[in-house]
């Protein structure tokens, strides 16, 4: 699977090989950051409509558009490394590990915010 090998080169560092995050990903570090989430079910990637996670990719985290103000993150952007094929061969591969359950909550989650 494509999806999986881009995400090995370019996420697993941070999100993890089994999309599992860094450790305690809800508490912030000593410089303020919050490490990586979880990409699996027990992470909030799920809560994020399409268009949203592909512009977190893309562009990083951007306070007042996919993050709140004033929100500093180590998210880098990868608009000049991954094609937009590429990222979304990432997304694929990291829907493809969520249970049905989750998979539609998130497609509910992008059809409202098209509507």
């Amino acid at each position: 699977m494509q999806g999986r090998a881009i995400y090995t080169n370019n996420c697993a560092a941070c999100h993890g090989e089994a999309l599992q995050g860094q450790p305690n990903w809800r508490e912030r570090m000593s410089n303020g950051r919050l490490p990586a989430p979880p990409h699996d079910k027990t992470g909030h990637t799920w809560h994020h409509p399409d268009a949203m996670l592909v512009d977190m990719i893309k562009n990083g985290l951007v306070p007042g558009k996919t993050a709140p103000l004033g929100y500093v993150s180590d998210m880098p952007a990868y608009r000049d490394i991954l094609s937009d094929q590429n990222i979304v061969a990432v997304l694929a591969y990291i829907k493809s590990a969520w249970p049905p359950k989750v998979l539609e909550a998130q497609k509910e989650v992008t059809l409202q915010r098209q509507n």
